[in-house]
């Protein structure tokens, strides 16, 4: 095994994410840049054969010798004498965008192909905020310049490249490398295939653009599977990339869909036997038999390192090319780990006063039980649009309509999957990072109550009658069926600037006495006796009082009650607002 794993260690894997629109060409030119093809290469699906688009996530790699600049660096990179590129061709078609979600997640450089006749569409874009949201470099691959006329093709690519720099100004991608090629040169139709133009240049500028990617073989294993089939005698075989950790020949691990657990018994790259791989690495698993059509794609981990969830907290914020608001009570389809599944949607922020500064909106914005947070209706946005102003750091709780299974601190995001396909707009709406994770079905009576989410509430009534210097009566505070124990303690302000407390009801049609520590000041006394005689004038307390009340030169004094309730205290105990 030796050999073997000698050869896994000069290897260096780095995995490039192919996104696009559909029929921008993406896994043609996957296929000319490609010598081996994995077993998930090219699509395994018939339907996506007929249409020739691709509807999984596809995955081939290429062999090139190591460039100069990963040379000699210290540590690992000097046992590192070759470069495989693992080429992640990712689906272009909208409703499968939750596909590359799940592929963007395990990508070091993203190599973004336009179409160079149809430009930026709507799905380019949307492949774009992925890359940014899980990727820290790209390359814009202009494809399809057979297509151009001879006479014009040069300008037209000058053009359409121009345009690009100007679209990934405001990104994290400003200035990047944009290439022209023809991948398939007379189109999937050609009777007499040409041979691609511009690969060996784009080659070159993918060697120029890869870095020593940042893998670490601690902590937890967690492999995305993408596909899954059985050799007879010898077991089942996983194929996908190691997202986190490392494996080795006999380890156990875990397919949590399965809830079972499964003896590794021998591992490939590439075709080539090795003894382990580590985080970054595109292998194919063999384990001990079970029925592989129980698991297409999935994850498999260290047993007991992912947990599912019910509902979770996460850090948010807001995607600037998502129109249209985010309201709480909202569902969103959530991709979390490698799953996509529905959830219902609360925003919360700092309480008023601590968010008068806030700190810039994080995802690693930290989460604790022991905060006081206030509830939104909605999220709270910065000032711009495409590219927001500073935004208060906020979070939200997630409530899955099926559980999930994921690490923690894992990304999230947040999309409207539902909105028309063809419409001009991104439905990507909010990215996150898992924070918090509630394993029990009865999270609303376990877990919720900690989560200390205030709403503001304002009460008004009025002042009825003075029934001595020291205290009123109040009506139209409350209905008739409200619980006023609830509310006894309370303080109260009238708009004369007197505070008191509600003392208790008056009654039985929800009428109340306030007590007046201070006592009532003069001018309220002469105010409140000369309104209760105009009052007395008006009759009874149907019609003709509402139609002369307005004409009466005094208004009455109202009563404000200021208070808090926290959304998941079962007791739905009111506290006072200072």
């Amino acid at each position: 095994m030796s050999e073997s794993a000698d050869s896994r260690v000069k290897t260096l894997n780095f995995n490039v994410g192919v996104l696009g629109h559909v029929d921008s060409g993406k896994t043609s030119l996957a296929r000319a840049l490609s010598s081996t093809a994995s077993t998930a290469a090219f699509d395994k699906n018939p339907q996506s054969r007929e249409r020739g688009i691709t509807l999984d996530l596809g995955f081939s790699s290429f062999t090139v010798d190591l460039p100069d600049h990963l040379r000699g660096n210290g540590g690992l990179r000097q046992q590192h004498d070759s470069l495989q590129f693992t080429l992640v061709d990712c689906p272009g078609h909208a409703s499968l965008i939750r596909t590359i979600i799940g592929g963007a997640q395990i990508i070091d450089l993203m190599m973004l192909v336009v179409d160079v006749v149809k430009g930026v569409q709507t799905q380019t874009a949307e492949c774009l905020l992925i890359g940014e949201l899980t990727c820290p470099r790209m390359v814009v691959v202009l494809n399809k310049i057979d297509l151009l006329p001879a006479n014009k093709r040069q300008s037209a690519i000058e053009k359409m490249t121009k345009r690009l720099h100007k679209t990934l100004e405001g990104t994290r991608f400003k200035e990047c490398p944009v290439i022209a090629v023809a991948a398939k040169p007379g189109g999937p139709e050609a009777a007499a295939p040409e041979e691609p133009h511009g690969v060996p240049e784009l080659i070159e500028l993918l060697k120029k653009q890869t870095y020593l990617p940042q893998r670490d073989p601690g902590g937890d294993l967690l492999m995305a599977v993408d596909h899954c089939f059985s050799i007879r005698g010898q077991g089942t075989v996983m194929t996908g990339t190691i997202l986190q950790g490392s494996l080795a020949i006999n380890d156990t691990v875990e397919i949590p869909a399965l809830k079972v657990t499964k003896k590794i018994k021998s591992v490939q790259m590439f075709r080539k036997p090795v003894s382990g791989a580590m985080q970054g690495d595109r292998v194919g698993v063999c384990v001990t038999q079970f029925d592989p059509k129980l698991l297409e794609r999935g994850v498999v981990c260290t047993p007991g390192s992912l947990r599912t969830l019910y509902a979770a907290v996460i850090s948010v914020r807001k995607i600037g090319y998502f129109k249209g608001s985010l309201a709480t009570r909202a569902k969103f389809h959530i991709t979390v780990g490698h799953e996509t599944v529905m959830a219902r949607v609360m925003f919360f922020g700092l309480p008023p006063a601590d968010a008068s500064q806030p700190p810039p909106c994080s995802l690693d914005s930290p989460f604790s039980f022991e905060r006081e947070y206030f509830y939104q209706d909605e999220y709270v946005t910065g000032q711009g649009e495409a590219s927001p102003g500073p935004e208060p750091q906020q979070w939200a709780l997630l409530e899955f309509e099926r559980p999930v299974t994921c690490p923690s601190l894992c990304l999230v995001i947040g999309s409207k999957l539902d909105t028309d396909i063809h419409a001009n707009a991104c439905r990507l709406a909010f990215q996150g990072r898992l924070l918090q994770g509630f394993e029990d079905k009865g999270y609303a009576e376990t877990a919720l109550p900690r989560l200390r989410i205030y709403k503001t509430k304002h009460k008004e009534g009025q002042v009825e009658r003075v029934t001595d210097d020291y205290s009123v009566i109040g009506r139209n505070l409350f209905k008739k069926e409200t619980n006023l124990q609830l509310f006894l303690g309370l303080k109260v302000v009238l708009s004369t600037g007197e505070t008191g407390v509600v003392e208790g009801g008056f009654g039985q049609s929800g009428k109340f006495k306030i007590r007046i520590q201070e006592g009532l000041f003069p001018e309220t006394k002469q105010l409140l006796s000369s309104t209760s005689k105009k009052k007395g004038k008006g009759g009874s307390k149907s019609g003709p009082t509402n139609e002369e009340e307005p004409k009466t030169d005094s208004q009455p004094v109202a009563i404000h009650l200021h208070f808090k309730r926290y959304v998941f205290d079962p007791h739905k105990k009111m506290v006072q607002l200072p």
